[in-house]
């Protein structure tokens, strides 16, 4: 775990496999998450996702409460207001504390980012040639294009790469996909675009993954 946060140092960035790990028993999360977090863990159906939430869940509770000096279920998270609609579906954020943090998971692997200023982060596995060929098109019309001249092999990484740059931005402002993917060029090549105000990314996942994350620059 890591020390108290250090306001001015750079974004910290944490993956966690999380196959690795045990899964914790019950009276662990019941004890820790809050009565949100342990309503999503009880609706889930199959247990692997439920193993994987709470342990994107728990991990994401320690990294905050070792940060802010506090135990992990005293950490009070909440949603600040959404930019389009104002509506408390926006940044998760934690209650009075000025670190910003951001969690996303996808498969086996859970992604976190903390920085002093608005952070977003996504990682994602690589889609089917089908997936990718159907939601390209709803990118960044320069992205499309990047996309549809690679060969075949070569587009599955692509797409994921600037799918989760995407993503990673679109958190990090709150808007989410609210906002239409097709509007921000962030690119799919091998470096970023970083949209004005931000700085994109990307972290290394592993094969068949991608990862990304936004920083605002003030």
């Amino acid at each position: 775990m890591p020390g108290g946060w250090v306001r001015g140092g750079p974004p910290q960035v944490w993956l966690l496999r999380i196959a690795d790990h045990a899964p914790e028993p019950p009276e662990v999360y019941e004890r820790i998450l809050d009565a949100g977090e342990r309503a999503r863990v009880t609706a889930f159906f199959r247990d692997l996702h439920r193993e994987r939430y709470t342990a994107a869940h728990l991990g994401l509770r320690r990294l905050l409460g070792a940060y802010l000096g506090t135990a992990p279920a005293d950490v009070a998270l909440m949603r600040e207001p959404c930019p389009g609609c104002g509506k408390p579906h926006g940044r998760p954020a934690v209650a009075g504390a000025p670190l910003h943090f951001n969690l996303s998971h996808a498969g086996d692997l859970a992604l976190f980012a903390f920085a002093d200023t608005p952070v977003g982060a996504d990682v994602e596995e690589e889609q089917s040639a089908e997936v990718v060929a159907e939601v390209a098109r709803m990118l960044h019309p320069d992205e499309t294009a990047e996309i549809g001249a690679l060969p075949g092999p070569d587009r599955a990484a692509a797409f994921a790469r600037c799918w989760t740059r995407k993503e990673a931005y679109l958190k990090g402002t709150g808007t989410g996909l609210s906002e239409s993917p097709a509007v921000t060029y962030v690119g799919s090549g091998a470096a970023p675009t970083s949209p004005a105000g931000w700085t994109l990314t990307d972290v290394s996942a592993g094969a068949g993954h991608a990862a990304a994350i936004a920083v605002a620059t003030a």
